[in-house]
């Protein structure tokens, strides 16, 4: 599905309800490990680039955050054949962490990105630890908000295996980060973890100042005509709508098992889906897929969080944080 932009949309004068009262202005202002989100919506690593194109159709100002494309030490041309198949409700994507590396990132896109009024979240991945701390180093020197760590990296010194699997591996890289990472850093979690509420708290005990969670589920797709696997890697990541019910179920099980705050993501679609994973414990929501169906989605999920608040006679987004 596209969608036209009808010009620039303005979500920061408040929104009425029946009653007529509007919301406060800062009503969906939240904050994060002592990072101040003008609302609580941010754009997923691996759905939105480094903002560009969206900003061709919307103000991506108005939204709370953006997370970039997921960086690794040194630029990586991506997975070839196939990179992106629909499924039932979701999507199933091998790209291969296609990107221009961490130097090319500083070079090309961090000052424009870094201009902007939101919150800069910088998705940072390796295949082996040394890959990662180099990577966080080049990153220390630069100003950005939060380092969103991605441990589904498969490591290439524990024969592919990813860092998020095994409790312990990620235990080791979080504390081998912290301890070099300037930044706030918030570990992106896999939900193929052997543990994730263990895996929650390994980081947490780590040093970690937030998680985020889920990745995508590992999954795999046949073409019937040919005999074989969709991907060439025969395995590939699935998100959309169709991992939702999972996603917010983990959301819910990691945000009751640490004292961190918590960015929850996973098939969120409409404003509802944004408003249960909060309820579930979040304190920052992402969107990734539901932009490829509409790529103005997470306006309308700030728009009608706004409403909600309203309708429930609600000052602040927080009132309802964990409340299941």
């Amino acid at each position: 599905m596209t969608t036209e932009p009808s010009g620039p949309r303005d979500l920061r004068s408040g929104a009425e309800g029946s009653s007529g009262s509007s919301c406060p202005e800062d009503c969906l202002k939240t904050e994060f490990a002592g990072v101040s989100f003008k609302n609580p919506v941010v754009l997923a690593s691996g759905t939105c680039g480094f903002g560009r194109e969206y900003n061709e159709i919307f103000d991506i100002q108005l939204l709370g955050g953006l997370a970039s494309k997921g960086l690794t030490l040194n630029p990586r041309p991506g997975n070839e054949g196939i990179r992106v198949w629909e499924t039932a409700s979701g999507v199933m994507n091998s790209v291969g962490l296609e990107n221009p590396g961490v130097r090319g990132f500083i070079e090309k896109e961090f000052d424009w990105l870094n201009s902007l009024d939101i919150v800069n979240i910088v998705n940072l991945g390796g295949h082996s630890i040394e890959d990662y701390i180099e990577g966080v180093e080049l990153l220390n020197g630069v100003e950005l908000d939060i380092l969103e760590l991605n441990i589904s990296c498969p490591n290439v010194k524990a024969g592919g295996m990813a860092f998020g699997i095994k409790t312990e591996l990620a235990r080791e890289v979080v504390r081998k980060i912290r301890a070099v990472c300037k930044h706030k850093l918030v570990v992106k979690l896999s939900p193929n973890a052997e543990d994730i509420v263990a895996l929650a708290r390994a980081c947490e005990e780590e040093g970690a100042d937030g998680i985020s969670l889920v990745n995508t589920f590992l999954a795999m797709g046949i073409d019937i005509q040919k005999r074989t696997p969709v991907f060439q890697n025969t395995y590939a990541g699935l998100s959309g709508p169709a991992i939702k019910p999972i996603a917010l179920r983990m959301t819910h099980q990691a945000a009751k098992a640490v004292h961190i705050p918590v960015m929850g993501m996973g098939g969120i679609t409409t404003w509802q889906d944004a408003v249960e994973f909060i309820m579930a414990g979040a304190a920052v929501v992402q969107i990734g897929t539901g932009n490829f169906m509409d790529p103005t989605l997470a306006l309308d999920v700030i728009e009608g969080m706004r409403a909600y608040l309203v309708s429930q006679k609600m000052a602040n987004i927080a009132e309802i944080r964990g409340c299941v």
